[in-house]
This record gives C-alpha cells, sequence and structure tokens, in this order.
C-alpha cells in the first residue's frame, strides 16, 4: 500500500539538526502492524500518523521503531508544522492543541509532575544531586550542565531500571537557557533521543520549583540538539519550537 510521508526536524530552524519525524497524513489509519513496521522502517524516534475529522480536528498515534508510545512532542510539533502551524489533536494523552505564533509552533500538552525519590541502587552515575519518577521515566539532575554533556550512559543499566526512559537535567550553563537534558529511552526502541517534548513536560515542572519562574528555556545536549521554550500553567505546559521540513518519502510497498 503506498504511503507519503514528510520528514520534519522539530525544535530548531535549521535542517540536519533538532529531532526528526515522520508524518503521513492518511485518510483513515492503517493497521497496527502496518504503522509499526513503516515506523520501524523509518527507524526515527517516530512517526505520527495523523487522520482528519470531519470537524477539523485531528485523530494522532505516535511510533517509535518499537512501540506505540502515548505522548511525543516532537512528533506533534512536526505534524502541527506540516498542517500548516496549527491544530487540535485527539491523542491518547487527551485532546493537545497547536498555534503558530511568529515562526514557533506553541503546543498544549499535560503536565508530568515529578515526584523526588531516591536514585535506584545499582546506577553508576557522577553527580547526582536529584531524582524522581515522572509518569513513565525516571528523572536524574546532575551537579552541573558539564556532567550531563559528557555523559557516556550504560545503556544496559538503564534498560534494566524498567522505565520508558531516563531524564538526565542539570542547570543551564550559558545566557539564556535555564537547564540543559539529555533522554535516553532504550527500552523503547531510542537509545538517545535528540529532543524530547514530553520530557520537558517534567523539566517545567522540575526547574519551574528551583527557579522560582514558570518561563523557561531548556537546551537538550545531544549530538543534534535542539531548544524547547516552557510555559508551566497549573497542570498544563506550552512548550514551543520551530521546525524545518527536509524530506518527502513515498512508501511503495
Amino acid at each position: 500500500m503506498a504511503l507519503s510521508l514528510t520528514v520534519v526536524d522539530a525544535f530548531t530552524d535549521r535542517p540536519f539538526t533538532g529531532n526528526p519525524a515522520a508524518v503521513a497524513l492518511v485518510e483513515a489509519f492503517p493497521g497496527e502492524e502496518r504503522m509499526q513496521a513503516v515506523a520501524a522502517e523509518m527507524a526515527l524516534s517516530e512517526t505520527a500518523f495523523c487522520v482528519g475529522r470531519p470537524d477539523g480536528d485531528h485523530d494522532l498515534r505516535w511510533f517509535t521503531p518499537t512501540v506505540e508510545v502515548d505522548l511525543c512532542g516532537h512528533a506533534t510539533l512536526a505534524t502541527a508544522h506540516v498542517l500548516g502551524g496549527a491544530g487540535r489533536f485527539h491523542t491518547r494523552s487527551g485532546l493537545l492543541t497547536c498555534r503558530s505564533e511568529s515562526e514557533t509552533v506553541w503546543m498544549d500538552l499535560p503536565a508530568d509532575p515529578p515526584v523526588e525519590t531516591p536514585p535506584p541502587a545499582g546506577l553508576a552515575l557522577e553527580g547526582v544531586r536529584g531524582s524522581a519518577t515522572c509518569r513513565e521515566d525516571l528523572l536524574l539532575e546532575l551537579a552541573d550542565a558539564a556532567l550531563v554533556r559528557a555523559l557516556v550512559p550504560d545503556m544496559a543499566a538503564i534498560a534494566s531500571l524498567g522505565s520508558r526512559g531516563v531524564i538526565v537535567t542539570a542547570a543551564g550553563d550559558r545566557p539564556g537557557v535555564d537547564c540543559v537534558s539529555r533522554f535516553f529511552a532504550p527500552n523503547a526502541g531510542i537509545p538517545e533521543d535528540p529532543v524530547t517534548g514530553s520530557a520537558h513536560c517534567a523539566l517545567a515542572v522540575w526547574w519551574a520549583a528551583r527557579t522560582g519562574r514558570t518561563e523557561l528555556v531548556g537546551e537538550q545536549a545531544s549530538p543534534r540538539g535542539g531548544t524547547v521554550q516552557m510555559v508551566l500553567g497549573g497542570d498544563r505546559v506550552r512548550l514551543g519550537g520551530r521546525a524545518v521540513t527536509v524530506s518527502r518519502v513515498e512508501m511503495v510497498a
């Protein structure tokens, strides 16, 4: 069955940086096996499938190369970008809305308040100064951004924790950046995610409590890198970022 996909680099204004997502606008969702196979073939951290509704809203689902996920920020941003910058999406995480403002797509997503817990036993990591569990992930705050940037993760140890992934973060180390982070999710088929919107739903809460501010900027310090704007309001987080279309794929099989 032929399928057209658009590949978008999200949370960046430059091609070949940020986090790439493939977006398929389809009249109806293919079977789950088909969608999972397409995501595995694309081999990106997420492939999004989007179906229009008669009222102008959309149904949206996201797949990593190995699993369907409940929430993906960068692929939602990429889908809104393909649709012109705005959209209302019905998802496994409820209704998500996007709007465009001065070339930035703003997404309204559910906050993910971290609950502080002791660091997991057996995870050898230098400079841990805080630990918490999130909806699906473990969050670890390190002593400084240099430790985050230099971290060489033990993927087997991370996978053994049983969570979807691990967010590693520290206070920002340059003007205009409140926090830096990296995200590792081997259990979801993503050794290191370039820029993770869902992680910033937790980081916004974590760093708002530490800075006393609800408007923050995060840098994800992966090799590709990306910038996420955060505005915390109650149980919701507005995440802002730019996006760039980089390619179009036609699947003929």
